[in-house]
């Protein structure tokens, strides 16, 4: 196979996604690469016998580090990069369009931006500006890299163009609720301190630039940077009712009302709940004091970041 793109995968117990994964990958990637945070179940393992390529790497805290570190460490010979997560699997369409395209792009382009189609509980969810949702998942090695953040990193682009492709990767987690609401709890730490960090710069990282009328990350950074100056515990109310009734996510069913309430407003209540958690712990309200609250409550260490 010469596709000339290799593909990282983070790992940590994903032994009921791994295989659907990486069985999806083998026709377009000519390596795929398996960063594992020390699995005690059988993903290794599965994804050995799948012919991938098992790095094991201590989990530092975050997925920008432990990507970055895969980048840095894996033995990547090919042009191109992909991002995949575990849970998630490229659509039968996406690898005949990665097979025929990806050799016949321009110099000039740096990355490609894939769309991401997300179900829940077995429902693709179509509304609330969910779908679709635009990705830089692949690009040159040499012009990328990870930006570091603790939470809603992207790749940045050192240099050129990007185009899109027309095809899906799917992301459909095959976990319980209660393993969501607890990957969920995870988040909100971390998306938690990275909404101080816009607020009291504790990392001056460059990376993805705000911009309303740029990219779909940039313009995500962008609105971003707006909520965060919106009142603690109202803004989680205004974001749900504007995904629910305005980007019409009522379309999508009770299974839609779920996914939306939950990830939409109870996720965003939860980050607000623990900013105010973490700024009633500082005894004096400034960015040091914040930053130290932070890693001795939440494990959370901007200094090793």
């Amino acid at each position: 196979m010469n596709n000339n793109i290799s593909v990282i995968i983070l790992t940590y117990n994903e032994g009921k996604h791994i295989s659907r994964c990486v069985k999806s990958l083998k026709s377009i990637a000519d390596n795929i690469f398996i960063i594992d945070s020390y699995s005690t179940d059988k993903t290794v393992e599965i994804a050995e016998s799948l012919g991938a390529k098992v790095y094991r790497n201590k989990w530092p805290g975050n997925h920008a580090a432990q990507f970055q570190w895969g980048l840095d460490n894996c033995s990547i010979e090919t042009e191109w990069v992909m991002k995949m997560d575990a849970d998630e699997y490229v659509t039968d369409e996406l690898s005949i369009e990665i097979i025929r395209d990806l050799k016949k792009t321009e110099p000039d382009v740096s990355g490609i931006y894939i769309k991401r189609r997300v179900f829940f509980m077995g429902k693709w969810i179509k509304y609330g500006g969910y779908y679709p949702t635009w990705l830089l998942r692949i690009w040159r090695y040499k012009d990328g890299q990870m930006e570091q953040r603790w939470m809603d990193e992207h790749i940045h682009l050192s240099k050129g163009s990007t185009i899109q492709f027309k095809n899906d990767i799917v992301d459909d987690n095959l976990n319980n609720l209660s393993w969501w609401i607890e990957k969920h709890n995870n988040y909100a730490t971390r998306e938690a301190a990275d909404t101080l960090n816009t607020i009291y710069s504790f990392s001056l990282s460059t990376g993805v630039v705000p911009n309303f009328w740029g990219t779909q990350e940039q313009r995500k950074r962008f609105l971003k940077l707006k909520y965060v100056r919106l009142p603690l515990f109202v803004r989680p109310l205004f974001y749900f009712l504007y995904r629910y009734f305005i980007k019409l996510g009522f379309l999508d069913g009770k299974t839609g009302l779920m996914w939306h309430l939950l990830q939409g407003f109870w996720y965003r209540l939860l980050v607000d709940c623990k900013i105010f958690d973490i700024k009633r712990r500082a005894n004096i309200l400034n960015a040091e004091e914040i930053k130290t609250v932070l890693k001795n409550k939440y494990g959370v260490d901007w200094d090793n970041d």
